[in-house]
C-alpha cells in the first residue's frame, strides 16, 4: 500500500481494492427506470421504502395509470389489471427488477438517486450537502473536517469521491426506530454489506461522532454504542428473543423450527436475522410475556406452556418484530414490580395494546408475602391500568420479582392451553 492510499484509509478513505457502492457494475438497462413509465412506481416504492425502514415488504398502488404504465404494471405483477388504482406489492417488485436487471429494489433505487462519480473536491461536497441534514452544525462540521483533513481530496484523486455522498444517503435514514445494519445499508446504498467495516462505515461513524456528542470510538463496542444510540442494530444476531410454545403461521424453516420446538415443549432462541429472512406471523390467539428466563425455564419443565415470550428485561429489536407481527393476538404483559419494570408494562400497552398480566396492587401484595425485602430504587411512574398499585409501590418502598408469583403465572399458562 502506497502512502497516499494508507493516509486516504486511515482518513476514513478506501482500502486499494474496495469498491465504493456506486463503483459496483450497474446492471444492463437499469437506464430504462429513468423513464417517465417508471417515475410514479419507483417513487410510490421510495415513499414505501421511507415507511417500513427499508424493508422490502407492504403495496403501493398507482392511480389512474397511463397506458405505458398499465404495462409495466402488467410486466411487474404478470396480472392484466383494469383498475384504476392497481396495486403492486413491493416484493413483486423487487422480484421483477432483479429477473430483468439482475438487481433489486433497493440497490436499483440507489443506483439512479446516487452521487454519480464526481470529477472533482466541490462536485463531491455538492452531492454530500443534498442530505437533509445539510444546514446542522454537526454536518458542516464533519464536511468541513473531511474537507481540511484531506480526506474529499484523496478520495476524488482516487476515482471514490463519491463516498461522501454515499455517507450523507446513509445520515438521510438516521435516526431509525431498530433498523439493522445490513438493512440501512442496503436501502442507503443498494450494497448490505456497505457498512460493514469498511470505509463508508468509517465516514459515517465520523459524522454520528459529531452528530451525538460523543467520545470517538475507542473499539468495536464504542462503535455498537454510537450504532445503537443512532436506532441501528449493528449485528442482526446477536438481538434474539426467547420464546417457548410459540407456533407460526408460516411454513418456511424458521416456521418449522419453531413448531417443532413447541411441540417438544423447548425454549427456543429467534434472532432478528432469523425474523427477517423468515418472517414469522404467530397463530396463537393468547401471547404471555414476562421478564425473566426463570418463569421460561418453569413452564418448559411443568409442560404449562401456552405461547411464551421472555423479554429478558429489556425490548430487544427482535422481540419488537416478533410482538408486532401477531396482528390478532391478545398480549398478556407483565414485568418486574420495580419502577422500570412498570414503565415497559406501559409502554407495551400503548405498543401493542398489551394487558398487563398479574401486574395489579393486589398481585403486588401476594409478591412481596411471597419474596424478600428488595429496596424499590429509581423515580415514581404511574400505572393507568391500576393507580392503586404505584400508590402501594411508593408506600411500600419495597421491589417485587415476578417469580415470586410463579404458581400463579403457571396456573395461567396452563389454562390458556384450554
Amino acid at each position: 500500500m502506497n502512502d497516499e492510499a494508507r493516509d486516504a484509509a486511515a482518513a476514513g478513505g478506501t482500502e486499494p481494492g474496495e469498491e465504493a457502492p456506486s463503483r459496483r457494475r450497474p446492471a444492463p438497462g437499469l437506464d430504462e427506470l429513468r423513464g417517465d413509465e417508471w417515475r410514479r412506481l419507483l417513487a410510490a416504492a421510495r415513499r414505501r421504502l421511507g415507511k417500513t425502514g427499508g424493508e422490502v415488504t407492504g403495496s403501493v398502488s398507482l392511480a389512474y395509470p397511463s397506458d405505458e404504465e398499465s404495462r409495466v404494471v402488467t410486466r411487474v405483477t404478470g396480472r392484466r389489471e383494469s383498475s384504476r388504482r392497481p396495486v403492486v406489492s413491493l416484493r413483486e417488485l423487487d422480484a421483477a427488477l432483479r429477473g430483468a436487471y439482475g438487481a433489486g429494489l433497493c440497490r436499483a433505487l440507489a443506483w439512479l438517486d446516487g452521487p454519480g462519480r464526481p470529477e472533482d473536491v466541490r462536485s463531491a461536497l455538492t452531492a454530500a450537502l443534498r442530505c437533509r441534514y445539510a444546514d446542522e452544525g454537526w454536518f458542516t462540521g464533519w464536511l468541513g473536517a473531511l474537507t481540511r483533513d484531506g480526506t474529499v481530496g484523496r478520495l476524488v484523486r482516487q476515482g471514490r469521491g463519491d463516498l461522501p455522498g454515499w455517507a450523507a444517503a446513509v445520515l438521510d435514514r438516521l435516526p431509525a426506530r431498530d433498523i439493522p445494519l445490513p438493512v440501512l445499508a442496503e436501502w442507503a446504498t443498494g450494497d448490505a454489506t456497505a457498512l460493514s467495516g469498511t470505509p463508508l462505515a468509517s465516514l459515517v461513524m465520523r459524522a454520528l461522532v459529531l452528530w451525538q456528542g460523543a467520545p470517538p470510538p475507542a473499539g468495536r463496542e464504542d462503535e455498537r454504542r454510537i450504532w445503537r444510540d443512532a436506532g441501528v442494530v449493528p449485528d442482526d444476531l446477536t438481538s434474539q428473543v426467547l420464546v417457548l410454545g410459540l407456533r407460526a403461521r408460516e411454513e418456511h424453516t424458521v416456521a418449522r423450527w419453531l413448531d417443532d420446538a413447541a411441540a417438544a415443549g423447548m425454549p427456543f432462541r429467534l434472532t432478528l436475522q432469523q425474523l427477517m429472512a423468515a418472517p414469522v406471523t404467530p397463530r396463537d390467539p393468547q401471547i404471555f410475556v414476562c421478564e425473566s428466563p426463570v418463569v421460561v425455564r418453569a413452564a418448559a419443565e411443568l409442560g404449562a406452556a401456552g405461547a411464551l415470550v421472555c423479554t429478558e428485561g429489556r425490548l430487544s429489536a427482535a422481540c419488537d418484530r416478533l410482538l408486532r407481527a401477531a396482528a390478532g393476538a391478545r398480549i398478556h404483559w407483565r414485568n418486574d414490580f420495580d419502577w422500570p419494570g412498570v414503565r415497559m408494562t406501559a409502554a407495551a400497552t400503548e405498543r401493542y395494546a398489551a394487558v398487563p398480566w398479574r401486574m395489579g396492587a393486589g398481585d403486588y401484595a401476594d409478591a412481596l408475602a411471597a419474596g424478600r425485602r428488595e429496596p424499590l430504587k429509581g423515580s415514581r411512574t404511574t400505572t393507568p391500568w391500576d393507580p392503586r398499585l404505584a400508590d402501594a409501590m411508593t408506600r411500600e418502598r419495597r421491589a417485587a420479582r415476578e417469580e415470586w408469583l410463579l404458581p400463579a403465572l403457571l396456573s395461567d399458562l396452563r389454562s390458556s392451553d384450554h
